[in-house]
């Protein structure tokens, strides 16, 4: 079986030929591999042959492949398909969409549809910020992919992008009560891209850029944000960087540093990247080298990459040169933004002593916390199964509905700074220690306080173009 199933429990599809074989031996072939067989469902049955499927919980998710493999070839046995919970859950995807009022009656259809919708219609086109109030509009965001940069499995294509993209309007919904709606582009053309968002956006408050590569996702990101007038948001971008600073403002109060006096090595210089060093440098950061796959970014040095040029003109203000290893010396943080297991022990050993480490890498960090807990002062990653985990969901949906509820012509600056703030002050300072820095991604209290804190942001700043009822 191609892949794998990634998982302890299976749900087998089979047609057995009952002329050919006995269900109690593909019983026994389950057992021979480690399998418990805990359900069996009649499908259909014939004389001649029957369809089950076979619920199956196996010890070792290596033997899945073996047990299958044996299946297939066992005669009179066709393996019509393989799946498991994850599988089940996203038949048919994972959101709706619903009415949120019934239509019981020929006066309900006429208020919602025609003839009564035409009023609205004119007072739209007579108003076009009406939008915002009688369309759905003011709650909706676009999570919009054109499935070049996948999780960490690539250009995976639109198609495949899809289950991502829904699981983000999930969250959107839950989380923040935002009605966000997965829109995966068939191109990868830059201009395409672009004049397709422009396209949708009458339709959208907002507007979330999910999974599209490196360096493209830049200027599309740039281009609508100067071409609309709702925000543009890539969260690959700035999610990432607002929950990442959030991170590093407890772990420096655990380890007693000032943000303005740390040397901080950022690897791997793509979207991530320079948006986590933007953050910082709006924060107070002075003193950040860019490392990539050829060392130090330096502004001794011209790169084909537009964006390493600007990265190398406004970081390394030392001009340092050299390996990941080498501009590790005395440095005070590590952030991880590149591939699993390039950093080493003796690299961290080489850093200040109680070094902050944010190895964010997925599936495998730049190096496994267990092989540097003893040294390291406070250890971040990307995983759930490790402590502090540094995760987007913190910050979008919180951002978003921040964003909405103030009508904010973009998310700046400002209110980056404000969420990060925010979510690092859920954590009171009795509770803070080197394995709790941020909070958990289902902690309440993170949206609505990321909400207060990037209106009042937004206000300040000018951006927001109405004050919430809850603001005045």
């Amino acid at each position: 079986m191609q892949g794998g199933i990634g998982g302890k429990n299976i749900i087998l599809r089979l047609e057995i030929s009952t002329e050919h074989i006995q269900f109690g031996q593909l019983i026994t072939l389950v057992n021979e591999h480690g399998g418990d067989v805990i359900a069996i469902d009649v499908i259909r049955t014939s004389e001649k042959a029957t369809v089950r499927d076979i619920t199956v919980t196996i010890a070792d998710p290596a033997e899945i492949d073996r047990m299958i493999t044996r299946i297939k070839k066992a005669q009179g046995v066709k393996v019509l398909s393989i799946s498991d919970r994850t599988f089940l859950l996203h038949l048919g995807g994972k959101i709706e969409m619903q009415p949120k009022v019934p239509i019981q009656n020929r006066d309900d259809l006429s208020r919602v549809y025609t003839p009564d919708v035409a009023r609205v219609c004119m007072a739209i086109h007579e108003e076009q910020d009406k939008a915002f109030r009688l369309t759905i509009k003011r709650n909706t965001v676009a999570v919009v992919s054109d499935g070049s940069a996948v999780l960490g499995l690539g250009n995976i294509g639109p198609y495949a992008a899809m289950p991502v993209m829904e699981g983000k309007a999930m969250l959107f919904k839950q989380l923040g009560s935002v009605d966000a709606f997965p829109i995966c582009l068939d191109t990868q053309d830059t201009e395409e891209i672009i004049k397709a968002i422009k396209q949708l956006a009458p339709a959208f408050g907002g507007i979330n850029l999910e999974d599209i590569s490196s360096p493209r996702c830049f200027e599309i990101e740039q281009r609508l944000r100067d071409e609309l007038d709702i925000p543009v948001f890539h969260d690959d971008q700035h999610g990432t960087a607002v929950v990442l600073y959030a991170g590093l403002i407890n772990a420096l109060k655990v380890v007693g540093k000032a943000l303005s006096d740390v040397k901080i090595v950022v690897c791997g210089i793509g979207a991530a990247g320079v948006a986590c060093t933007k953050i910082l440098l709006s924060a107070g950061a002075v003193n950040i080298i860019g490392v990539d796959r050829n060392g130090a970014l330096t502004a001794d040095e011209t790169y084909e990459h537009p964006m390493w040029n600007w990265y190398a003109q406004h970081t390394n203000p030392e001009r340092l040169s050299g390996t990941l290893s080498e501009v590790l010396k005395d440095a005070d943080v590590f952030i991880g933004l590149s591939a699993g297991g390039i950093l080493q022990r003796e690299d961290v050993k080489r850093m200040k002593e109680a070094p902050v480490l944010f190895t964010m890498a997925n599936p495998v960090p730049e190096i496994n916390p267990e092989d540097v807990e003893d040294i390291a002062g406070v250890i971040a990653t990307g995983r759930s199964d490790y402590p502090n985990q540094i995760n987007n969901v913190l910050c979008f949906p919180g951002i978003f509905r921040a964003a909405l509820d103030c009508r904010a012509r973009e998310i700046n600056e400002e209110m980056k700074l404000a969420a990060a703030e925010a979510i690092a002050s859920t954590i009171r300072p009795d509770e803070l220690n080197k394995l709790y820095i941020i909070p958990g991604v289902f902690n309440e209290g993170a949206v609505q306080q990321v909400r207060k804190k990037v209106i009042q942001a937004a206000i300040a700043s000018g951006t927001a173009r109405r004050v919430p009822r809850d603001f005045r």
